[in-house]
């Protein structure tokens, strides 16, 4: 992303250091409400308008109570799980099924960190996982991939099929697959 896009990462960062170390907030859609707050902030002391942003997946999971909250901006998150009857209120086109699992999709809010003319706060999701449920978070760069004997994008719902095609594995054999596969 350039030049731009580095300098709101950095910009991006240091706010989300500062609303969990500086205003200690622990839920997701709060730091993310936060971080928005605070980066306007930043941007509105620049002399031109600046109209970057950035998308993000925050979580934040209880060890003990595998109760696990989930915000994004513009990236969801998918849960893996073999409970078909789990997460129910989120099945919709989106969810990916095999024989013995789902994958749903966690919708982000659809909107940046940072300057956008419809910005509503940060929708928080609370989420009772099981021991066996896989959560996966990315970037666009996976679904956003050329290549192919096309040369055309990988898209979603390959990058979902690969996924639930792979998540038994171990980490360093999901790697190795999807290093292949892209």
């Amino acid at each position: 992303h350039g030049v731009p896009g580095a300098m709101v990462s950095v910009i991006c960062n240091n706010a989300l250091n500062r609303a969990v170390r500086e205003f200690k907030i622990t839920q997701p859609s709060a730091i993310l409400d936060k971080v928005t707050e605070l980066v306007k902030h930043t941007f509105e002391k620049s002399e031109e308008r600046v109209l970057d942003g950035m998308d993000i997946s925050l979580c934040a999971f209880n060890l003990k109570t595998r109760m696990l909250e989930f915000a994004g901006a513009n990236n969801a998150l998918y849960i893996i799980t073999k409970n078909k009857d789990k997460f129910t209120e989120f099945k919709d086109n989106r969810t990916v099924v095999d024989e013995k699992s789902n994958l749903i999709t966690i919708p982000a809010n659809k909107q940046p960190i940072g300057n956008f003319d419809y910005l509503e706060p940060f929708k928080n999701h609370s989420l009772q996982l099981e021991k066996g449920d896989f959560i996966c978070l990315f970037s666009d760069g996976y679904a956003d991939q050329f290549g192919g004997d096309k040369g055309k994008k990988f898209k979603y719902a390959p990058f979902k099929r690969l996924l639930l095609s792979s998540y038994h594995m171990p980490f360093s054999k999901q790697q190795e697959l999807i290093e292949t596969t892209f």
